[in-house]
């Protein structure tokens, strides 16, 4: 399966082992580097998009509008970074521009660091 970094691809992210955790069949953004995605390593790292949206949320979040197959606007869960297996993919819905992939970069490096 070929992915890249910026894509929006619809995933299984249950089971869930914590409440806080974000669980579901939901959108979820490739945040791994292309070299790793494309490479035999069997996971990948995501960040989780939720319709539950709140303004003003930044750094937490970061809002993606409809476009291609995301029916609706949507949050970017920042600090909700995960890994997860491959095959929890399901289908690839969109990809995010380089300006939105750099602007949800810095957003991390804010939480982060």
């Amino acid at each position: 399966m070929m992915v890249y970094k910026g894509e929006i691809w619809l995933c299984n992210l249950n089971p869930i082992k914590k409440d806080n955790e974000v669980g579901k069949i939901r959108p979820v953004v490739i945040f791994q580097t292309n070299e790793l995605n494309n490479s035999k390593y069997p996971t990948i790292i995501i960040l989780p998009l939720t319709t539950q949206l709140i303004d003003d949320a930044e750094p937490l979040r970061f809002r993606v509008n409809k476009k291609e197959n995301l029916l609706k606007d949507l949050d970017l869960l920042v600090a909700q970074i995960r890994a997860i297996d491959k095959n929890r993919l399901i289908k690839k819905l969109a990809t995010l521009t380089k300006k939105e992939i750099d602007k949800i970069e810095s957003l991390f490096n804010e939480v982060i660091l």
